[in-house]
């Protein structure tokens, strides 16, 4: 029952994202769903590999390259999920900012 909950917690914070930044839409629940499980697969997957290629990078600006690599990887989920839209690297940048804040904000929310 935990990872149906982390699901649709995830998914919603996807949908409350989209809706609160001009920059990114999403069409639907359901894609904010999907959207959410794909995301997580990437990061799962991808975005340590990433992490490890552009280690010089992100010792060199403190930890800032992080940023970019996430929002690669909003754009790489944006290419693969149909009804899920990002205009550019800087909406992309601040999705997966508030995407994080929403989220720890739900997370709070359900365990209390």
């Amino acid at each position: 029952m935990g990872i149906i909950v982390s699901l649709l917690i995830n998914g919603l914070a996807v949908y409350i994202t989209a809706r609160i930044l001009p920059g990114v839409s999403v069409d639907s629940f359901i894609t904010a769903i999907i959207v959410s499980v794909v995301l997580g697969i990437v990061n799962t997957f991808i975005k340590p590999i990433l992490f490890i290629l552009t280690l010089p990078a992100t010792i060199s600006t403190l930890g800032l390259f992080t940023f970019v690599i996430n929002a690669l990887m909003v754009f790489l989920v944006a290419a693969f999920v149909p009804g899920f839209h990002v205009n550019g690297f800087w909406s992309a940048i601040l999705f997966s900012i508030v995407l994080s804040l929403v989220s720890f904000v739900l997370r709070k929310l359900s365990e209390s």
